[in-house]
């Protein structure tokens, strides 16, 4: 386990798998400060959800930093392209859906690590997976450690030889079953989350998108009942 006083910068969306990774960096350790984006998401209820969770949680220190995507477009996200609705997880899979948004992890690695420089950081955690998720390019393995790669490169920090980024992915392996025991374990509450990609104006989830499904599919394999509200569920 790392000195406490270790700081990390975390990625919160305010969805389940940012809350455990968020809750997984501080058992390990990290004095954690959240960095969340309010970047044009047609789900910007998760802002507030990541607020609750930040708080629930006690980091050193939540920014939410604005990034207009919508001016590119290119995703049910953020444009009005409808967000494909499923009957089930098993129809999950096949081609990148078009809830991808272009580059968007990329764009918050970068600017993790411009705050990570700047408060001199050396650890960056990111809740991206790669076994139950919709097939998104930038939550794949190689592309973490060709960005981790990257950033070593890039930085006066790491070029004079002060700082070695690492990028944590706590998730990466999991399915979502297993990411959501991990976090009961640690004592997330989920109810102050939010996951859907197409929530009611009110806030509740949809249940039919591809993270709805995979979320109650995860909480179903427990054998627990999610604790967020639905408009349908399956």
């Amino acid at each position: 386990m790392v000195q406490l006083s270790q700081s990390a910068i975390v990625l919160l969306s305010g969805g389940l798998d940012s809350a455990t990774t968020l809750a997984i960096a501080q058992s390990d350790g990290f004095l954690c400060h959240a960095l969340s984006f309010r970047y044009g998401q047609r789900h910007a209820v998760e802002l507030a959800a990541a607020d609750r969770v930040a708080k629930n949680l006690k980091v050193k220190s939540h920014r939410v930093v604005d990034i207009d995507l919508r001016q590119f477009g290119g995703s049910a996200l953020t444009s009005e392209i409808a967000v494909p609705k499923k009957a089930s997880t098993e129809e999950i899979g096949g081609d990148i859906p078009i809830t991808y948004v272009p580059a968007r992890n990329t764009i918050f690695l970068s600017f993790a690590l411009a705050m990570a420089e700047t408060i001199q950081s050396c650890d960056i955690f990111i809740g991206v997976n790669a076994l139950d998720y919709s097939g998104y390019p930038d939550c794949r393995p190689e592309y973490i450690a060709s960005f981790e790669q990257l950033a070593n490169l890039a930085t006066k920090a790491a070029v004079e030889g002060h700082q070695r980024l690492n990028i944590h992915t706590p998730l990466i392996q999991l399915t979502k079953a297993q990411i959501i025991r991990r976090g009961l374990d640690l004592g997330v509450d989920y109810s102050l989350t939010s996951s859907c990609y197409d929530p009611d104006p009110s806030g509740a989830a949809c249940g039919h998108c591809d993270s709805c499904l995979l979320r109650l599919k995860g909480f179903a394999e427990n054998g627990v009942k999610d604790p967020i509200r639905y408009v349908s569920q399956v």
